[in-house]
């Protein structure tokens, strides 16, 4: 069969998209080397990374001592080798999230224009760009990123093959991304969703979608090349965890490929929330796309009336997708990701229209508007006047040193609101809200971030500890978290990770013991209970909202256990 001929681009068309992915580069990559990375999950990612390059094994990510399998190790292995390349950790550890980022849009852009127009893609990048989520988290060091690039390769192949097909490299890509979706989180899977509208559309021969012959050794393809990477990666752990033959590595095993995958959906023990819970993420997080939703709903069941597959696919694909999330007990925003940019392609063509409607204009401006006031007034107040709150706000999040170089920042966000609305006014509604959360980003990029690293990142609190010690004095880790091993300064010493408190004090005690002079605790206030005495003790300070002591062996009540029993994964 014939494919579908694709719209070609004009060369403006390509010069605009280009502009684009310039802009997209200069806010998503600002700030990057202006910061460490900060809790929950950044340490916790670049400290695997980081041993991985400083033991040379890249094959089983550590946390300390201990095995580290709550994740697949694809998203370490790349900020490992961005280190490798780089030399800078500052640098490198946010990298796979802008690239991730980076061709997300590119290929957002791409199915717009194939399926489309290169003006439809245009639109269908700048709604993700824009939204909150995508911003926030791509800016980030989590894993997410990465899995929403790989889904969204993934997609792109499927697509081209479903719709503007036979495009069996496209397909052959699609499901090797999935795959390596699957080993960056195993969530990756969800690309073969793709299938189930297609196979619907195909039945009943809605428009736009491809009637390719049947050609088993072509589809099963596309299974050996999802397979491929899981394969390669899995089989090379289980001979390796075999090999090695101790007990740690099939805990390893078992735990990686059992219960952080089937048994973790299954049995969802962390984040518990209803099964709504991801309305308000699509309605909020996603704003500000999720203010033309009026508009797409309408277009939506024309376009699904009129048989279009182009909406069908990407569109019953995000529910689906949207549905599996909720079914799960636990539930965390960031799974939807890679929902959204299928949902703004399903949009695309109603943002260029609705880009024009003078209710949209005015909205935008009125956003603009009210963010610039309210910013720029919380700002304003924190710095020149008292307000209870604001100054409890400021307690509570220990930032109490840099109040109000805090409060300048608000303002300069409000001002940068109030600017672009006064500059574009109501005909330009759209571009004074784009430009006022552009500025946003560039603002806390480029000055909250360096402003709120030492106590963000725990970067200040280990100085300061390492200060109170000494140079020479070696420091032994309790209660920690991943974010002070790796701010960490000088020789320390852990007692692992995953121990309940009381084992690590015990265990930390026989170790300072040992050499009383030369050795530290550097321990959480909540996992002393009564057997420090805190008169002998240093209080070290507070750090991402927990208290942190340094003891000595004269300040160890002997004979006292703690009756603390959290593990680390409680913290």
């Amino acid at each position: 069969m014939t494919s579908i001929p694709v719209p070609t681009a004009s060369r403006t068309e390509y010069r605009q998209f280009w502009l684009f992915m310039l802009f997209a580069l200069v806010v998503l990559a600002a700030g990057i080397g202006l910061r460490d990375p900060w809790p929950s999950d950044e340490p916790r990612y670049v400290l695997a990374a980081r041993q991985m390059v400083e033991s040379g094994d890249w094959l089983f990510p550590h946390r300390g001592h201990e095995l580290y399998a709550d994740k697949p190790p694809l998203l370490f292995w790349m900020q490992a080798a961005a280190y490798e390349m780089l030399r800078d950790w500052r640098i490198a550890f946010l990298l796979p999230s802008l690239l991730a980022g980076l061709m997300t849009l590119m290929l957002t852009w791409d199915l717009g224009r194939r399926l489309w127009n290169a003006r439809t893609g245009l639109y269908a990048a700048i709604g993700v760009l824009f939204t909150f989520h995508f911003m926030y988290q791509v800016k980030r060091a989590q894993i997410d990123p990465l899995v929403m690039g790989w889904i969204t390769l993934a997609n792109w192949g499927l697509l081209l093959h479903f719709l503007r097909g036979p495009n069996w490299r496209a397909y052959w890509l699609g499901c090797f991304a999935a795959g390596l979706g699957v080993i960056t989180k195993g969530v990756g899977v969800l690309a073969v969703l793709m299938f189930v509208p297609y196979l619907i559309a195909r039945r009943r021969m809605w428009r736009d979608v491809t009637q390719t012959q049947d050609s088993a050794l072509r589809w099963f393809g596309g299974a050996l090349a999802f397979l491929a990477p899981i394969l390669v990666w899995g089989g090379t752990v289980l001979i390796a965890a075999h090999a090695r033959g101790t007990p740690e590595y099939q805990a390893y095993v078992d735990d990686l490929f059992f219960h952080q995958t089937a048994g973790r959906y299954a049995g969802s023990w962390s984040h518990p929330q209803p099964f709504w819970y991801y309305l308000p993420v699509v309605l909020f997080n996603w704003f500000p796309l999720s203010l033309a939703y009026v508009g797409a709903l309408a277009r939506w069941r024309h376009d699904l009336a009129a048989r279009d597959a182009r909406v069908l696919l990407p569109l019953a694909w995000a529910l689906l997708t949207i549905l599996f999330f909720s079914i799960a007990h636990g539930k965390r925003d960031v799974y939807l990701m890679p929902v959204l940019p299928m949902v703004a392609l399903a949009m695309a063509p109603t943002l260029t229209q609705v880009v024009h409607a003078r209710w949209l204009r005015t909205t935008a401006l009125a956003f603009a508007l009210g963010v610039g006031i309210t910013m720029a007034g919380i700002g304003g107040i924190g710095m020149f006047g008292h307000w209870a709150a604001l100054e409890r706000f400021v307690h509570d999040r220990e930032l109490d040193g840099i109040g109000q170089s805090v409060w300048a920042v608000t303002a300069a966000i409000g001002a940068a609101f109030l600017a672009s609305a006064a500059w574009f006014r109501r005909h330009r509604g759209i571009y004074a809200l784009l430009a006022g959360i552009a500025a946003l980003w560039i603002i806390i990029s480029v000055w909250a971030y360096p402003l709120l690293n030492d106590g963000s990142s725990a970067k200040g609190i280990m100085r300061h500890a390492r200060e109170l010690a000494g140079v020479d004095t070696e420091i032994g880790l309790v209660a920690w978290k991943e974010q002070n091993l790796l701010m960490a300064e000088g020789p320390v010493h852990e007692f692992g990770f995953n121990l309940p408190w009381n084992r690590q004090y015990a265990d930390a005690v026989h170790w300072l013991s040992a050499a009383p002079v030369q050795r530290r605790l550097f321990i959480l206030a909540d996992a002393m209970g009564d057997c420090v005495d805190r008169t002998k003790a240093i209080r070290v300070g507070l750090a991402n909202r927990r208290e942190w002591w340094l003891v000595g062996a004269d300040a160890v009540v002997l004979g006292c256990a703690p009756a603390v029993e959290a593990d680390g994964e409680d913290r």
